[in-house]
């Protein structure tokens, strides 16, 4: 039952086609594909840096222009403080109690009867 059976002829096959040129092109410039990618990067690259910088060329004059408002608006906010800081130790004053005779003098031509007025007479 196991005996050997005769084998039969393996099939024969074909030979092969000839090569295409195309595989033999690629052969020859095996980094085409990866050149032409890597120079499609830089011109976009290239593209985008160009459109930045001209952006920035173009926003220059607006940020130079509202620096300067900027500085103007600081200037009059340090005089406006320093007026706040007067009118406001005036404010103090015009209410304090121990200085309201004194206030009420400065302000109105009315003296305390019981001080005596000083004349000065030049000889």
């Amino acid at each position: 039952m196991n005996a050997l059976q005769p084998r039969q002829p393996l099939e024969t096959v074909a030979p092969l086609a000839p090569k295409r040129k195309t595989r033999q092109r690629s052969r020859l410039h095996p980094y085409r594909g990866m050149a032409l990618e890597n120079t499609a990067k830089l011109v976009v690259n290239m593209a985008l840096v160009v459109g930045a910088v001209s952006a920035l060329v173009k926003l220059l004059p607006y940020n130079i222009s509202q620096q300067a408002k900027l500085q103007e608006i600081s200037t009059e906010v340090k005089q406006t403080e320093s007026r706040v800081a007067d009118l406001q130790t005036d404010f103090n004053r015009s209410f304090a109690p121990e200085q309201a005779k004194k206030i009420m003098a400065e302000q109105s031509s009315r003296v305390d009867p019981r001080q005596r007025p000083v004349f000065f007479v030049k000889k």
